[in-house]
């Protein structure tokens, strides 16, 4: 990661990337609702600090000149969280909201028993297993299906999000919002736990993610009935795979064992 992106993992820098509008009035949009969830005490916090902040990074990466199309990539980012952002924004309005969404939002009340590392990863399986082949599948149309070259150029750009996360990851910060203190030497044995789990969540999912958008793709040349049904399939197999983040226990080994992300079996 370069060293500008470096410097914009804390929670102060509120502004966007020269260049990139749209993205600076994504971080706006996301700075919006945190005094909220603060305020209340809302357990979905811990994701939407961890969230901006991870946004604030590929922000950081794009002014830098670290992607091969810069504005795809931007245009990207900005639909894959408005998904997550409209979701937010509805629940706490007492709006519906897809199944994913609506199990992560269920955990999510103040008092609960799940820690902030459980919240965080309610809020990624949701938001990367349901939201993100949508959110590959508005910004690639089917002629660039298609196209092989321009395919492996979004592939890699993507690729290179998850390195961006990665060294989030590595860098070993507290979550956003986690309360502060001294961590004990199970707790720091269990934070490397987690982030070795979380890259290797984010690098299992990628693969998943592209064949599930494959398969939405393929509806989606078929007719708007045969994409309604798949994205179904899809927003089933995502509520199963968070609520069962829900339940007591281990769940960093119940996803090892299982495997991370979820497939949408072929046509």
């Amino acid at each position: 990661m370069t060293q500008r992106a470096r410097g914009v993992l804390g929670d102060g820098d509120p502004g966007g990337p020269a260049g990139f509008p749209a993205l600076g009035a994504l971080l706006e949009r996301m700075e919006a609702p945190l005094a909220q969830l603060r305020e209340s005490g809302d357990p979905r916090r811990f994701f939407h600090a961890t969230y901006l902040r991870t946004t604030r990074a590929v922000g950081a990466e794009l002014a830098a000149g670290g992607f091969l199309d810069a504005a795809w990539v931007e245009r990207w980012d900005v639909v894959f969280a408005g998904l997550y952002l409209d979701a937010l924004e509805a629940g706490l309005q007492g709006g519906r909201v897809a199944g994913p969404w609506a199990a992560a939002f269920a955990a999510a009340h103040p008092g609960g028993a799940l820690s902030p590392m459980r919240h965080v990863l309610l809020g990624m399986n949701a938001h990367i297993n349901y939201d993100l082949p949508q959110a590959l599948l508005a910004v690639i149309s089917d002629a660039e299906f298609d196209d092989p070259a321009l395919l492996a150029r979004r592939a890699a750009d993507h690729r290179h999000i998850d390195r961006v996360l990665g060294a989030l990851v590595d860098a070993g910060q507290r979550l956003p919002e986690a309360a502060a203190g001294r961590r004990s030497v199970p707790d720091r044995l269990s934070a490397r736990a987690n982030r070795l789990a979380t890259k290797r969540f984010l690098t299992e999912a990628r693969a998943k993610v592209w064949a599930n958008t494959r398969v939405l793709a393929g509806a989606r040349r078929q007719d708007e009935a045969a994409y309604h049904a798949r994205l179904a399939e899809l927003e089933r197999l995502a509520t199963a795979q968070v609520a069962d983040l829900t339940r007591p226990g281990q769940v960093l080994l119940r996803l090892a064992a299982r495997g991370f992300g979820i497939v949408l079996p072929p046509p």
